[in-house]
């Protein structure tokens, strides 16, 4: 039976998700700043960033890419970003041929060079299209960032050692959202900062 009360599963909400915030803000700081440090590398070194994910994940990485692309607090110059996932009729011509494990890693392969950065979210559920993305970012000599709600997963055996996993406390995906959102906004505080100043 529901609780009659609906302000006490807002007050849950909101309590779970400032534990979750507060956890990653003591924990993962410094692995927020060291993929920070990876995509300045990428853009001060006229590369891009390339990005995806799966589902309503997908929704964060056009966020993020639309935050460099645009404007993220201040004006200063736009930022060369690419959500893979952005180009529905790419996605579906390559789902279509039966090919839907390689629906991000064609596109790294054809758009990716050596400097360039892929960054990967992950929430949960399926992967192999994200495996083989990481795979062929490998391939064509890139760096990979991934954030990811899970410790541990099949993911983070894939990383070399100058990529970088952020790795939210084993989240659901619906608390992972918000958290990921604020580990997003941290990103784009950085890169402003360490490229532009202020």
């Amino acid at each position: 039976m529901t609780d009659p009360n609906p302000e006490f599963l807002i007050n849950s909400m909101f309590a779970e998700h400032m534990e979750n915030a507060a956890h990653t803000a003591a924990e993962l700081g410094p692995a927020i700043a060291a993929a920070a440090d990876t995509l300045v590398h990428s853009l001060l070194s006229d590369a891009k960033i390339l990005l995806c994910a799966n589902g309503s994940a997908n929704c964060l990485t056009q966020y993020f890419c639309t935050s460099l692309l645009n404007r993220f607090d201040q004006d200063r110059p736009a930022l060369p970003a690419l959500n893979l996932g952005a180009d529905a009729t790419t996605f579906s011509a390559v789902c279509r041929d039966n090919r839907f494990n390689e629906t991000f890693s064609r596109q790294v392969r054809a758009l990716g060079k050596e400097g360039d950065t892929l960054f990967v979210l992950v929430d949960d559920g399926h992967k192999a299209n994200l495996i083989q993305a990481i795979q062929a970012a490998h391939d064509r000599g890139m760096k990979v960032v991934v954030v990811s709600a899970k410790e541990k997963t099949d993911v983070t055996s894939l990383l070399h050692p100058d990529d970088h996993e952020i790795a939210l406390h084993n989240l659901p995906p619906h608390q992972a959202t918000s958290v990921f959102m604020l580990v997003m906004n941290g990103l784009c505080a950085l890169i402003d900062q360490k490229i532009f100043g202020g």
